[in-house]
């Protein structure tokens, strides 16, 4: 029996929403290649910014697993998706890794992330 109401769906969501941003924080440091080609190339240290951001997935997404950082968390992601949007449109704009189409359609996803991760507090 699945239990109903909203605290399971608001904890499977945020189990959901901690599991994409752990395995994509950790996806910076295993396979770091294709977060670098999409910095623009106006940014300096693309490695360290890499590094930076995954960073700050791991602990964004371990930080919405914990009451007491659950807030700071899901405001440093917010944060965080912002500051990642111009390489979004970066890689859209050059058409990298995938048919521009999807790339440009994409975008929106990230708006829809940033709800995620307000609707999990």
């Amino acid at each position: 029996m699945v239990p109903k109401g909203d605290f399971f769906w608001k904890n499977l969501g945020r189990h959901l929403l901690a599991a994409l941003f752990l395995i994509s924080g950790g996806l910076h440091f295993v396979t770091p290649a294709p977060y670098t080609r999409i910095i623009p190339p106006i940014l300096p240290w693309p490695g360290a910014l890499v590094a930076i951001s995954g960073a700050a997935e791991i602990a964004g997404g371990l930080g919405i697993l914990t009451v007491k950082w659950r807030r700071a968390a899901g405001y440093g992601l917010i944060a965080l998706l912002i500051a990642v949007f111009p390489a979004n449109i970066y890689m859209a704009m050059k058409g990298m890794m995938l048919p521009a189409w999807i790339l440009w359609a994409r975008l929106p996803l990230q708006f829809l992330l940033i709800w995620w991760v307000n609707a999990v507090d």
